[in-house]
This record gives structure tokens, sequence and C-alpha cells, in this order.
């Protein structure tokens, strides 16, 4: 990438590579007459000259970008404690399930009766989810989280128009919400209004009743929050909400803190999506693909998207007849590969299992936050769930060395950095959530590092303010980075 600060160790580009004659693939025989191309492919879209492409063997071309792989970093290779976003190992045995052949290659026109497997599988999925969040019906459709948002918001929307009460549109988010929360509410054609938190860190009760109104559609909460910290208070949350004629909406992304001890229709929420990705342990990083399940209460279940599967005798079925559906939201069954790993991990788990991943992960969390307290500000300074929230306000105000430099300097030491200003209410955040996996050892060794680069914000500034230091790619320009990619390679100048 050209003029946005990029700077590798010299080692041979892959053109660097080239040499005339090298091939490192074998195409098949043309499968089409030649005289027919013409018709085929407009004369326009033909290549006049062969593809400035470099010239490299099979050997090469694996070395080159096994090279590339390992310089990322990554769950498999390091520790990763990326706040709110669950970044655990997960299981290889969902990959391996994830690849059976009646599930990778399962047509989705197969006919039901040739998919009595697959149906099953989804038909089980939506009761484990019913039975783990408190609600009674469960659609696996939504393809993520925000999708799984907009999906349960349009379907409280649908479910006040049918009681003549589609004049309620205004949603209410508190301020620590996941960024997700007002862009699916806009989305759903919803307004939105942002309610205070507390000097505890939960939703400001006052705040909470100055906002409600006959025009509350509903409370969009992440219980625990984006801070880590349960909400005392939630069922006086939902007593003025319901209290208003508003519903609750539960952000699902960190129910890892809570299975097996806590369940969201218990405590009054009516709608929930569920992070497949995040808390059944399927891949997260890179972007995707997610999964994004919607329990509902009874009184909403008539709304859900169809299909919905259903169990008749021994046979599994698609049923299209929900009487007052919002209509499909995903074509054929959502992601269907992330609901299998997401079965394998249930499975694989047990009740007794979930309920042990919230409990390391909240002792995990708790362990890191009193060894970190020591060095870096603590805003919320109580008992939290599976995340906590540091600051390095003390170390920008004191030494100029801001969270950013501290994120680039855990590059130096091999560790991920955290999730880093946000949520936008602690100054100069640090989100810190190490998960359930994560043995006493790599929390001591990350602990030991985040006190070492705060003795180097005081002892030696201009080492974290370089940071990073030992890694192939140095600190960017980021501005520039970002409004000025070049990310081709162009070839000879007039090739074509």
């Amino acid at each position: 990438m050209s003029g946005t600060g990029y700077v590798y160790k010299k080692e041979p580009l892959i053109f660097e590579l080239s040499a005339p004659g090298r091939k490192a693939y074998s195409l098949p025989s043309l499968d089409v007459p030649e005289q027919d191309l013409g018709k085929l492919v407009p004369s326009d879209q033909v290549r006049k000259t062969p593809a400035p492409l470099p010239e490299v063997s099979e050997v090469d071309v694996t070395r080159h970008f096994t090279r590339l792989s390992q310089r990322n970093h990554g769950v498999d290779i390091g520790f990763y404690p990326l706040g709110s976003c669950t970044m655990k190992y997960n299981p290889k045995v969902n990959e391996v399930v994830v690849q059976y052949d009646g599930f990778a290659n399962l047509h989705p026109y197969t006919p039901e009766e040739l998919a009595q497997g697959a149906l099953q599988l989804i038909y089980e999925m939506q009761e484990y989810l019913s039975e783990i969040g408190g609600f009674d019906a469960v659609t696996l459709q939504p393809a993520a989280g925000a999708h799984g948002e907009f999906a349960g918001l349009s379907i409280i929307r649908a479910y006040l128009i049918d009681k003549g009460q589609g004049h309620r549109n205004k949603v209410i988010i508190p301020d620590s919400a996941h960024g997700t929360n007002p862009a699916s509410a806009i989305i759903a054609g919803c307004e939105t209004v942002e309610v205070k938190s507390d000097a505890r860190g939960g939703v400001d009760l006052e705040s909470l009743r100055a906002v409600v109104d006959e025009n509350t559609m509903c409370l969009m909460l992440t219980n625990p929050n984006t801070l880590g910290l349960f909400d005392e208070n939630i069922h006086r949350i939902a007593e003025i909400v319901h209290a208003a004629g508003g519903l609750l909406y539960y952000d699902g992304a960190n129910l890892n803190a809570i299975m097996g001890y806590a369940r969201p229709g218990d405590a009054g929420f009516d709608v929930c999506h569920f992070n497949l990705h995040k808390t059944f342990a399927t891949p997260h990083g890179g972007g995707g693909p997610g999964s994004g399940p919607v329990g509902v209460n009874k009184a909403l279940a008539d709304f859900l998207p169809v299909p919905i599967v259903r169990q008749r005798g021994d046979r599994f079925y698609l049923d299209y007849t929900a009487p007052k559906t919002i209509g499909r939201v995903k074509e054929f069954y959502g992601n269907f590969g992330v609901i299998v790993k997401a079965y394998a991990y249930i499975r694989s788990m047990g009740p007794d299992g979930l309920k042990r991943v919230s409990e390391d992960a909240v002792l995990n969390a708790n362990f890191l936050m009193k060894r970190l307290k020591k060095d870096y500000y603590l805003m919320y300074d109580r008992i939290c769930k599976h995340e906590f929230v540091a600051s390095g306000a003390w170390q920008k105000e004191r030494h100029g060395v801001k969270t950013l430099d501290i994120a680039k300097r855990l590059l130096d030491y091999g560790v991920h950095a955290p999730t880093v200003y946000f949520p936008l209410i602690v100054p100069e955040a640090l989100m810190v959530e190490p998960t359930e996996t994560e043995s006493r050892q790599t929390l001591e060794m990350f602990a030991e590092i985040m006190a070492k680069i705060a003795r180097e914000a005081e002892t030696t500034p201009e080492v974290v303010l370089g940071a990073p230091q030992t890694t192939f790619v140095k600190r960017l320009d980021e501005a520039r980075a970002a409004r000025q990619q070049d990310l081709a390679w162009k070839g000879e100048a007039g090739t074509k």
C-alpha cells in the first residue's frame, strides 16, 4: 500500500519471484469450441494481450502466502482480549461436523423428506435457544446479530400495529449500547432516544422515566452491558417500560456471561437476538460469517419470519402458515453452516458446560480487572461479568501516552489489543474480554505486559508513542490509509 506508512522487512514480493515459463496451475481443457467463443464473449471484453500476472511455481506461491499468513495475529496464535466480541478459541470438532456430507452438500431445494436430518437439527436448535433464553419461540433465519436486531424490531412493530398501536415508533437506547442498536432501529423505520447511564454504569431510572411515553416502542438493552456490568435494576427497568406500553428488546451479544444463571425472558424481555458467532463458539474473526437467531415470547410468536421448522410425529417440516408473519428475512434458512457449528458446541457442552462457560468468563474478567486497576483508571470499580472497561486516561494526562499508543505497543509483545475507545462514555477506553477459554498463565502474562507498558509510558514514553517497533508493518498514518487506499497491482503501463 503506497503512501500510507507500510514498512516491510525486505523479502521478495510475488512479482519479484516471477520468471518466464513458470506455472503454478493446470487448467482443464477448453470445453467450448474456439469458434463459439466470439458468440459467448463480447469482443470488447476479450483481452488483446496476456494478463500481466506473475509467473511463479506452486512452491513459490505456497511459501509466499504462508509467509504472509504468519505475519497476522489470530486467535489460534496468541491472546485476543477483544472486548464485546468474544474472540474465543473455536473448537475444531465444530469444523469437522459442519463438513459432514449431509450438511455441507445439502442443496437448499432438497425436498423435505430427503432433508430430515437438517430439519431436525434446526428444530432442536430452536428448542435449545428457547430454553437457554427463556422464550417461547425462536427463528434461526437472521444472518447476523444486527440482522437479528432488524428482524426483532420488525416483529415488535408488526405486533404493535396489529394491536392498534402503530404510532409507537420510539426506541430507547442506553448511551453504552452497541452501535448496531441505533443503526438497526433507524433501518427498521424507528426513531431513537438515548438514555443516560447512572454512576454505577446501569440505566439511570429517572432518565428512563423521563423519556418513556405513549410513543415508546421498546427499550433495547444489553445486559450485562458493554461496560461488562449487570444492571441491578433490571426488573424495575422492565416495569417502567411495560407500564408505558412498550416492550423490552434484549441484545444478546453478552449472553455468554449469564448462561445457566439468568434468562432474558425471565427478566421481562419480550424479544432477544442470539449471536451464534459469539456466544456459541463459531468463528467470528475476519468479518464473518454470523448468525443472529431471534427469540420471542408467546404474544409475538405469530409474527416470526417464515418458514418455521416444526415437528409432526417423527417428521419435521417447514411451516409457512404463521398468520401474522413479517415474512421471510433471508433466503432459504439462515447461515446453516454456522447453525451446525453452534449446535455441535451446545451438544458437546451440555447445560452444565454452558453454565461453566459463564462462570469461567466472569472469573477471568474479574481476575484481570483486579490486576489492571493498579496501573489503569477504572471508571466503574465494581464486580464485572465477562468483560470490563479500563482506561488509559492516567497515561494520557500524566505522560501524553494515549490508549491508541498502548494498543499499538501490545503488538510488540505478541498480544492483540483490546477494543479501544468504546464504549464512548469512558474516556480513553480499553474494553478487555479475556473469555472463558484462557488459562491463568495467559491472564498473568497479559497483566504483566500491561503493567510493563504502564511503566514504559512513565519512564520511556517515546517507546510507546512509536509502537509497534517489531512488527512487519509499522505504525500507519491511519487517516491516509483509510482515505488513500492503493490495493491493486496495475502491471506495466499500457497493458490490459
